[in-house]
């Protein structure tokens, strides 16, 4: 089956697995956007400890995820993994603190000898919800804005130092936070995952008080969303993006790049408008009707549709989705930075277990939430966050 795809068809098969893990792990930010609104929405202990055990039901899907990424990531596009993680050490080392944090937080807050009290983790909770948030959308910026990085395979052959790519900046990725352009995604991401944990909180949580404040909530949230995502669409769409000549690989500057890129792939525009109007559409739909509690689902699949097109966009259609400032023709693309065929063949097979993991997720999902959690059933419960 796959043994017959050639390397350039592999490569885009893997960066569309790629595609869809991100599109999926933005969408399960929610946990971290829910995390920052423990203390708005919860006036109460009883309140925020029913808000965390709400969330902590399905951390571990935001975790996994992010693992997944990572490692399909590494093993599919080792030289992107080599030079970002590499090389913008402070940055993920900033994003991977912020995920333990969670991990740990979760597991200690309700411990009998917790000497710390509830309150320091769930200050950790918060870190975790905004500034991971905002780092992984500022870290996913530089797709599309570049990064000070060179890449020289003659190095390998250097004993003492045998580095393929080398970062040309002292500050090894902090530097992506000085580009408003990055800065507008990641609050696009943070503000995003507070609106989903909101919606979340209204599918899950059966509690009048924390239901009132968070449709106020949700009112404060969409608007500075709305806000910074115009700003990156608008500054996306209309800059000079990283281009690659198909004949000669020359990575050069074109205008219009990433516009030229949607009308060049009609289905991800379509992802791109269709996935924009259903968050708003989840939005609006839950602040009309005050019942409401499937919001998540619109704003939900939408941004797994806008996610996805944005990585397509990337780096599809001859575009460089890791792109070098240092020097151009040092640009990572999908040709040029991919495992070989052999390696990419064999993750394929893996890759038929996707559909099912999908489908153990959406089971445990649905067993979970088959019924929302109550005050009554956390002081009953067996197993308190």
């Amino acid at each position: 089956m796959f043994g017959s795809l050639s390397l350039e068809i592999l490569q885009q098969y893997w960066w569309a697995i790629i595609s869809l893990l991100g599109a999926m792990l933005v969408f399960l930010l929610f946990v971290q956007g829910g995390q920052t609104l423990i203390y708005s929405l919860g006036k109460t202990e009883g309140e925020r400890t029913l808000l965390v055990n709400s969330l902590g039901r399905k951390w571990e899907f935001t975790f996994t995820t992010l693992v997944t990424f990572g490692g399909a990531f590494f093993a599919s596009f080792p030289l992107f993994y080599a030079t970002s993680f590499g090389g913008a050490y402070w940055v993920w080392m900033a994003i991977l603190f912020c995920f333990v944090i969670q991990a740990v937080s979760y597991e200690f807050r309700s411990k009998p000898a917790n000497v710390l009290g509830p309150r320091t983790f769930e200050t950790f909770l918060f870190i975790n919800g905004a500034v991971g948030t905002i780092l992984l959308g500022t870290a996913v910026g530089t797709f599309f804005t570049g990064s000070m990085f060179s890449v020289d395979f003659s190095n390998i052959t250097r004993i003492a130092d045998p580095a393929i790519s080398r970062w040309e900046t002292p500050y090894h990725g902090l530097e992506a936070a000085l580009n408003i352009q990055n800065i507008a995604l990641g609050l696009t991401v943070f503000f995003l995952a507070r609106i989903l944990g909101i919606l979340y909180f209204f599918n899950n949580v059966d509690h009048a008080d924390i239901m009132a404040r968070a449709r106020k909530s949700l009112i404060r949230n969409s608007i500075p969303f709305v806000v910074v995502f115009l700003v990156f669409v608008i500054m996306l769409l209309t800059r000079k993006g990283f281009a690659v000549d198909p004949h000669t690989a020359r990575v050069y500057f074109e205008n219009f790049k990433y516009a030229h890129n949607l009308a060049a792939m009609p289905l991800m525009a379509v992802f791109f408008l269709g996935g924009t109007l259903l968050v708003l559409t989840g939005i609006i739909v839950t602040l009309m009707k005050p019942l409401y509690s499937k919001g998540i689902w619109f704003t939900g699949t939408g941004t797994v549709l806008f996610v996805f097109s944005l990585f397509a966009i990337a780096g599809y259609n001859h575009t460089a989705y890791y792109p070098s400032t240092f020097d151009l023709q040092d640009s990572l693309t999908i040709a040029n930075s991919s495992s070989s065929k052999y390696t990419l063949t064999a993750m394929s097979y893996v890759s038929l277990l996707v559909p099912f993991v999908i489908a153990y997720i959406f089971y445990a999902w649905r067993s979970i939430n088959r019924e929302k959690i109550t005050p009554g059933e956390i002081e009953t419960g067996s197993h308190v966050y």
